[in-house]
């Protein structure tokens, strides 16, 4: 496992790149034996460091739900980060695809808690009644360390995800509120459009087979530690369609149907 140094570096090192736009080596690829639990210790680390220069936590996120995206990154379980003040944009927005590091755009329906959530046995109707609304938005990541390395060819693994916030760098939130027992979450949908183009589609079923259950995946995670779900916050559940790049000019579209569409543009 790493050290308090090592973790603290690692954090300071994701910390530099995402204000200088430059992504640095994985941090794995010099520490091979790292696990996921030094990647949350580092991520950790990293929001404190955020806080400590004057952002605000507003909210969670949970990723890699779909079996797929697990496979992919060799784990068997979603993974989370931390939503800050400066991450949230609104609809419709256009936004420097330079500020980001190799930006790319996913769909996901997001929770606002009425109440606190807390505990490891949590059912779908305990995230349902703990809801205040759903909304739909699309989260934009990023990468502060090189998903591959143009030197050594290296790819990241999840532990570098993981310390790198999992990869969030932005949420973009509908302006239709909904009630979650007025829709049937699994069959929940999306289209997104790049330019007019249809890219990714979707069903909420994609995550976890009810996007509730990646709210309840998070709660047990935290429920350890001691740590709520606490209301107010951004839940964000986890995508259901594979991240589509964005470059400057691009313009996306993430029509929901009944439950609104998301949009964002890049400069």
């Amino acid at each position: 496992m790493l050290t308090k140094s090592q973790i603290e570096l690692s954090a300071r090192l994701h910390h530099e790149a995402e204000k200088a736009r430059t992504p640095f080596p994985a941090f794995s690829q010099q520490y091979p034996d790292m696990t996921i639990e030094d990647g949350y210790a580092v991520q950790a680390a990293w929001i404190k460091l955020k806080e400590s220069e004057g952002r605000k936590v507003i909210g969670r996120k949970v990723g890699l739900t779909s079996r797929a995206m697990q496979d992919a990154m060799k784990i068997d379980e979603p993974d989370f980060g931390t939503l800050l003040d400066d991450m949230v944009f609104e609809n419709g927005a256009t936004i420097p695809a330079a500020d980001f590091i190799d930006p790319r755009v996913e769909v996901e329906i997001t929770f606002v808690l009425k109440k606190d959530l807390f505990g490891d046995d949590l059912s779908v109707e305990d995230v349902l009644d703990a809801t205040d609304y759903i909304v739909p938005s699309l989260e934009l990541i990023a990468a502060r360390s090189h998903r591959v390395d143009p030197e050594t060819g290296y790819t990241r693994k999840v532990y570098d995800t993981i310390s790198d916030n999992a990869a969030n760098a932005g949420i973009i939130v509908g302006d239709v509120r909904s009630d979650p027992r007025d829709v049937d979450m699994r069959w929940a949908g999306s289209i997104l459009y790049r330019n007019g183009i249809v890219e990714e589609t979707g069903l909420g079923a994609g995550i976890l087979d009810h996007p509730a259950r990646g709210i309840i995946w998070l709660a047990k995670r935290f429920a350890p530690h001691g740590i709520k779900l606490d209301a107010g916050q951004y839940i964000m559940s986890g995508s259901f369609t594979r991240p589509v790049v964005a470059r400057a000019g691009d313009q996306f579209a993430a029509d929901f149907g009944p439950l609104g569409t998301v949009e964002l543009g890049f400069s």
